[in-house]
């Protein structure tokens, strides 16, 4: 079965200051809980925010390296997950589920794509 990388993008800026609630959580761990019963969830996990990072540039042979925080970046990579699923539709699916069980207030863009397999 093909492998999914959905890529959990958040605005920094504009995400909750308080971070998820614990409401939230509890409908997340369910969700992932079930994904992982289900076959689907190989591996999934939140990310430091940017001004944690560091991004490292190669262009015209020559290596450049940057500390975050990233602000020319609206939009950041805060999490992944790695799904298994019979086909596209069916990890869009589960993205679907997992975005739903945010607030309202919220504003999350999952982009999944197929990893290619070597």
């Amino acid at each position: 079965m093909p492998r999914f990388l959905s890529m959990i993008r958040i605005d920094e800026n504009n995400a909750p200051a308080e971070g998820p609630s614990p409401e939230l959580m509890q409908r997340m761990g369910e969700l992932l809980e079930e994904m992982t019963k289900a076959g689907v969830l190989l591996d999934t996990a939140g990310l430091a925010p940017t001004s944690q990072g560091t991004r490292v540039h190669y262009e015209g042979g020559h290596l450049s390296v940057t500390d975050g925080p990233f602000t020319e970046s609206k939009e950041v990579i805060g999490g992944y997950a790695m799904l298994q699923a019979k086909d596209q539709a069916e990890a869009i699916e589960w993205t679907k589920r997992f975005l739903k069980v945010h607030e309202p207030h919220w504003t999350v863009t999952c982009e999944v794509r197929e990893v290619q397999e070597a």
